[in-house]
């Protein structure tokens, strides 16, 4: 097994055969190439993807410039702004991100479980010699012509096969699989599947079941959450051709938009009211044949009247990239609006804003520091939303 281990804007040279090279190239996960000078040498680069990863017989590692603690936050916040805290999962931030993920997730589940398994009433449809609850007559019929055994009956049971105990054993069972788990979360993880013994296990390649909050599983919320996270990670992207990969990933770019949109939603409406809404829909040309999707458009009395997109790309030298102020300035024609607004993780550049010539139109670019602790994020946040009007 080769281990290869690269900075989230790093890039590294590796010695490693044509076909594992080729399979990395394949993989989605980071871009390798070979070196103009030397074939056996692959230069490797991430691609905006932090975790860990095996294709094949290589194992990737690629680590966050983020410190662990706050990308979880991120993460979380997004999943769930109101119920998610940084003080609820107890992080040794000196771990690396999986051993982080696993240990806050084997303690979330111990703690859920700590009553026991939730129990709730299931609905099944079976065939049995014995009549329970009612008798499925069409399917009697047109199952078993006219014969009384077997029946085709639908009843109710009290049991622990709930969607809330499968989502817990899926994300268990998924990170199990995981290349370095630490031995102590590892036997955590396996101890807890084996008290999930009685539910279901999700087959690969099923979505997870439906579960609404509510009072009667309010302990199971943070579990539950994070359960979601971990499952969301570690399903591959499998398209025609790709290389089938086993791995624990978080798209960095996708965990910042999402965090953005989230936290900036729920300040605009605290404070103003509307209607925020994500991905927004509009037409750049009058035939509506251009469709574009800011991240997040604010409404108010069903007008837009803010336009936000969230960035998390390295900056050029001197500044922003300039195709994001173009984007903008199309936002913001279609839209009508005379002010735009980009939220970037914080790197070299300061905020800075953009006056269009002959259009009257400003894009402000913003920038969130993701170094700060999570209420100073939040507090950035807050400043952001107030500099909007």
């Amino acid at each position: 097994m080769i281990r290869l281990t690269v900075g989230e804007n790093d890039q590294i040279e590796a010695i490693l055969t044509y076909e594992q090279g080729r399979r990395l190239a394949a993989s989605d996960i980071v871009r390798a190439r070979p070196s103009p000078y030397d074939s056996a040498v692959w230069q490797i680069t991430p691609q905006g993807k932090v975790g860990v990863a095996r294709v094949g017989d290589v194992e990737v590692w690629v680590t966050p410039k983020l410190a662990i603690d706050r990308l979880l936050f991120l993460v979380g916040y997004a999943a769930d702004p109101k119920g998610w805290r940084d003080d609820l999962v107890q992080l040794d931030i000196r771990q690396s991100l999986i051993p982080a993920v696993a240990q806050a997730l084997w303690r979330q589940v111990e703690r859920a479980l700590h009553q026991g398994l939730m129990q709730g009433y299931q609905t099944f449809e079976e065939a049995s010699p014995v009549l329970r609850g009612r008798l499925r007559e069409g399917d009697q019929l047109r199952r078993h012509h006219g014969r009384a055994i077997p029946m085709e009956i639908r009843h109710d049971d009290y049991t622990v096969d709930i969607p809330e105990n499968q989502i817990l054993l899926a994300a268990i069972t998924r990170l199990l699989t995981v290349p370095r788990v630490d031995e102590r979360s590892r036997r955590h993880l396996a101890a807890l599947r084996i008290r999930l013994a009685a539910v279901t296990s999700l087959i690969k390649g099923t979505t997870l079941p439906h579960w609404r909050p509510s009072r009667l599983n309010a302990r199971y919320h943070t579990a539950l959450r994070l359960a979601e996270i971990v499952w969301r990670a570690t399903s591959p992207e499998h398209t025609p051709g790709s290389v089938a990969t086993n791995g624990f990933l978080f798209d960095l770019t996708k965990i910042f938009e999402d965090f953005v949109t989230v936290a900036v939603s729920e300040e605009l409406h605290a404070k103003y009211g509307g209607a925020a809404y994500l991905q927004y829909s509009c037409y750049l040309d009058e035939a509506l044949a251009v469709r574009m999707k800011p991240d997040l458009v604010w409404e108010f009395g069903g007008i837009p009247r803010l336009v936000a997109d969230a960035k998390y790309k390295q900056e050029k030298p001197a500044g922003y990239p300039d195709a994001d102020l173009y984007q903008m300035l199309a936002y913001c024609t279609a839209l009508r609006l005379s002010r735009g607004h980009l939220i970037y993780a914080k790197g070299n550049a300061p905020a800075a804003s953009h006056l269009v010539r002959h259009a009257g139109i400003e894009i402000v670019c913003h920038a969130l520091d993701l170094a700060s602790p999570p209420k100073a994020i939040l507090a950035q946040v807050n400043g952001i939303v107030s500099e909007f009007f």
